[in-house]
């Protein structure tokens, strides 16, 4: 029988960068395209006992699951859902479908629109559960949730990070989680570019194809 050395050496390194500090609060909210103020409201809470994202130093990274909960927060904020009343419906998920992340898991697209529905009979007169009742209710659920893929274990394991039309990825099994372009980071490809070489000379180097360079280049803010 393996010991319990033997076992964690069998796990997948990227299934462990899950829970790593990994990006930092400028750059998530960068990813998201929210604001750093709102990225550091939910990592801490402003409310008296909200737990957005507990236990962690102001200046320490977010974790894989945490920026892809940090999307998700984004989404909702874009759709006119107060931050009080997504921290609500993320504490509500996470005691129903016990889970640290509730946000990450396929259960949450599946079945988090009808879950989030019974917050105002569950916490009846709750102005927040009552908010949460009435946004979710006035719209299609997929308009709330980014464009995720979910893998083994039923959690996020990419995110198009700038739609599905979009060749960006952010994919913990590649490239470290760094959004990524076919497997290049778009950070190597910014600084290939910014570096003077041209667009045929990186398709070429990389083997990838101009709009995906182009894609690239524009995520982080490059002229082409």
């Amino acid at each position: 029988m393996a010991g319990n050395g033997q076992l964690a050496r069998t796990v997948e390194p990227w299934r462990r960068r899950l829970y790593l500090p990994a990006y930092r609060v400028g750059t998530a909210a960068r990813y998201a395209q929210t604001t750093r103020q709102t990225v550091t409201r939910w990592h801490h809470g402003t409310e008296a006992g909200a737990a957005g994202m507990p236990e962690r130093e102001p200046r320490e990274a977010l974790s894989y699951f945490q920026l892809i909960e940090v999307a998700v927060v984004a989404a909702f904020r874009r759709k006119g859902v107060s931050l009080k009343a997504v921290r609500t419906a993320r504490d509500y998920a996470a005691q129903q479908f016990e889970c640290e992340y509730p946000f990450a898991q396929l259960e949450f697209a599946r079945a988090g629109r009808e879950l989030l529905l019974n917050l105002e009979d569950v916490h009846p007169g709750d102005e927040e559960g009552a908010i949460v009742a009435s946004k979710w209710g006035q719209r299609a659920w997929d308009e709330f949730l980014p464009e995720f893929e979910y893998g083994e274990g039923d959690v996020v394991v990419q995110w198009h990070v700038r739609g599905k039309d979009s060749p960006i990825l952010i994919d913990p099994r590649i490239a470290f989680g760094a959004p990524a372009v076919n497997g290049i980071p778009t950070w190597a490809i910014k600084g290939r570019r910014e570096a003077g070489e041209t667009l045929d000379d990186i398709v070429d180097d990389f083997d990838l194809k101009v709009e995906e360079v182009v894609a690239a280049l524009e995520f982080e803010g490059v002229a082409a």
